[in-house]
């Protein structure tokens, strides 16, 4: 499966797709970019005259990247067709040390803690592209696929 095949595989479209491109990818992680676009909505009221990315925003790009991108890779290399993938977000942990503001570009890493009856649990890390670190913490889902008739 290549990198393109799994963003397509993300059940996201823009607007509220947070994952540019996968950089690598293999049983044990995948990292990942997306640049956020200084024209998104949320900007327009997230800190009057100073926007800055909502930290519930940062943890979607990094579920997105770290968990459902990384979930689509593990049920197609353990041999299940996906034709459509549904998640479920079970539980989320980041804390927060850098701001990021519009027009920023993010890398995020996220390394398997395990995968198991469909439920991935994953370590995720944010950096800005100083490699300084944005935000790190778990984050958990249930992976299921919906096969079309």
């Amino acid at each position: 499966m290549t990198f393109k095949e799994i963003i397509a595989k993300l059940p996201y479209a823009k607007p509220f797709l947070f994952v540019d491109e996968i950089l690598e990818v293999n049983e044990n992680g995948i990292s990942g970019t997306y640049t956020f676009d200084k024209n998104h909505d949320f900007y327009k009221g997230h800190f009057k005259n100073n926007p800055v990315t909502p930290g519930v925003i940062l943890t979607e790009s990094m579920a997105q990247i770290g968990l459902v991108s990384f979930g689509i890779y593990l049920m197609n290399e353990s041999g299940e067709s996906i034709d459509e993938i549904q998640i479920a977000l079970t539980s989320s942990e980041i804390d927060f040390y850098k701001p990021i503001f519009p027009g920023e570009k993010v890398i995020v890493k996220s390394q398997k803690e395990y995968f198991r009856f469909n439920k991935l649990k994953c370590k995720v890390e944010m950096f800005n592209l100083n490699e300084e670190l944005v935000c790190r913490g778990k984050i958990a889902g249930m992976i299921a696929t919906k096969k079309l008739k």
